[in-house]
């Protein structure tokens, strides 16, 4: 390049030699990147688009869901179905972002020994759940996930359910007054197929009232993990989410 040409582009060579200058010009580059990326999301209100049927998750399953962190059940399970053909195929609808913004933290997990757990609820009953988390290979011969007998034996005792959904309201979970003040109640009224569980079914819509681990004279912890994993997936109408075809 003779230098004429080199006369009509910058000279980057002075650029790369001045390290005052690069670091100038790089604070310019990242500041402008940061201004495109950053600025848009003072005008929205959620960079979430929401979903009908998304809700909070009642007490016993937010007790289950504790379980389920506390057993490390995300580091074999991953709850978050991509969207590739083999996955869908497998596993149901891909993951909506709407379906985890009330997880904290969630679930999505990042390696899977056992199944994406994503739209588990409903696909099984409450005893195969039962014998599964029992002893896994009564069920699945093959499966190396570890036993967790003492579940249906271990009472389910919680400080205050009210106390977890204060603290889950504070980082944006829409539990309204009435929800944390009855959390202790509602708790034990899912879990109580005689209890009156009207007012429960109202405030979280799908919410599945039952004995779920098969002794109704007890409250365990078989119980409220039951009770999470039977709601995962059922609350959104994922049909209504699928892409409509085009007619021929």
């Amino acid at each position: 390049m003779t230098s004429k040409s080199k006369g009509r582009f910058f000279d980057h060579g002075k650029l790369e030699r001045n390290i005052s200058l690069l670091g100038i010009a790089s604070l310019i580059v990242v500041a402008i990147g940061g201004i495109v990326e950053i600025a848009p999301l003072f005008w929205i209100d959620n960079t979430i688009e929401k979903v009908e049927g998304v809700r909070p998750y009642t007490p016993l399953e937010l007790a289950g869901r504790n379980i389920y962190i506390r057993e490390g059940c995300y580091n074999c399970h991953s709850q978050m179905i991509r969207p590739f053909r083999d996955e869908t195929e497998r596993y149901g609808h891909y993951s909506l972002a709407a379906e985890s913004m009330y997880d904290h933290p969630f679930q999505w997990g990042s390696k899977r020994t056992g199944p994406d757990l994503a739209r588990v609820g409903g696909r099984y009953s409450d005893e195969w759940h039962v014998q599964h988390l029992k002893d896994p290979r009564a069920v699945v011969p093959e499966s190396i996930m570890p036993t967790y007998p003492f579940l249906a034996e271990r009472e389910l005792k919680v400080a205050d359910m009210r106390a977890d959904l204060t603290a889950l309201t504070r980082v944006g979970v829409p539990y309204s007054k009435d929800d944390v003040a009855k959390g202790n109640d509602d708790l034990k009224a899912q879990a109580d197929p005689n209890a009156d569980a009207g007012d429960l079914l109202k405030r979280y819509p799908k919410a599945q009232q039952r004995d779920f681990d098969g002794n109704p004279n007890k409250l365990t912890e078989m119980d409220a993990l039951v009770a999470y994993l039977q709601m995962l997936g059922t609350l959104v109408d994922v049909d209504a989410a699928k892409p409509q075809e085009t007619a021929r």
